[in-house]
């Protein structure tokens, strides 16, 4: 993908050694569309090709840090030509983010949820407001994560614990998140607790952190390459059960889920 393309749906600042950059739809508590998954995608690339830029911070707009999956998206019945493309930019941004050659900072303010939590998980620390909310939470709606999160979790929590997650779905405060490993911090003033570590991290011998962080990078890129095919393949057959269009029914109608394991 060209890593000029354009969309305001993302926005970048630079401070220094340090790239925010911020997801921009604040009106649906920043849920990623195709526009918003290929912007963060180029601008990633962009600045994965600076020398000047040593830190990235990933954050939401307004309420939230990301709420998911875009709803019209999820609603659309999508044809494999259709959707392989799509699921084919995730795996482009996710792979993007893990493997940039910075430290990563997720900045979570409000919900981090869905597809929005496993961006999240994709870097190198994890920062979270006490009053946030994140949740694997694809299981509501008869899906199984994506996004890389089966890789994600396992390593961060174990086979047990991820799988105990995902099969839960259910919305997690910022301390129980801490507890069980799934991020790093947990703060009651987050611009303070960002710029604390930004501050500690460039003070200290970064080209070495990051070359650390590519060996390991390199190393993990099968496996999560593999798993994000996997991913892949599972969610257009997870589309087509019945549990999956009861889960959306449900949703829209704003009622309990009726799943038969169907």
């Amino acid at each position: 993908m060209s890593i000029n393309f354009v969309t305001d749906k993302v926005k970048v600042r630079v401070n220094g050694r340090v790239a925010t950059v911020e997801m921009n739809r604040p009106e649906s508590l920043n849920a990623l569309d195709v526009d918003m998954i290929k912007g963060l995608v180029s601008k990633l690339k962009e600045i994965s090709e600076s020398d000047d830029i040593d830190v990235v911070v990933l954050t939401g707009n307004g309420r939230a840090f990301s709420a998911g999956g875009d709803i019209k998206t999820m609603l659309s019945d999508l044809n494999e030509s259709e959707f392989f493309p799509v699921m084919d930019c995730i795996s482009e941004l996710v792979v993007t983010l893990y493997s940039i050659p910075k430290l990563t900072i997720s900045a979570v303010n409000g919900a981090a949820a869905g597809i929005g939590l496993s961006l999240a998980l994709a870097t190198d620390h994890i920062i979270a407001d006490s009053k946030s909310k994140l949740a694997m939470n694809f299981i509501g709606i008869g899906l199984i994560p994506d996004g890389g999160a089966h890789y994600f979790l396992e390593k961060r929590l174990g086979e047990l614990k991820a799988k105990q997650v995902i099969w839960d779905g259910k919305m997690m405060k910022a301390e129980e998140a801490l507890e069980i490993g799934l991020i790093q911090e947990v703060s009651d003033n987050l611009k303070e607790t960002l710029e604390a570590r930004i501050s500690d991290w460039l003070k200290r011998p970064v080209q070495a952190m990051i070359k650390t962080k590519k060996i390991l990078a390199d190393s993990n890129r099968p496996q999560l390459l593999k798993i994000l095919e996997l991913e892949k393949q599972g969610q257009l057959k997870m589309r087509r059960t019945f549990d999956h269009q009861e889960g959306i029914r449900a949703f829209i109608e704003k009622r309990p889920a009726k799943f038969i394991g169907k």
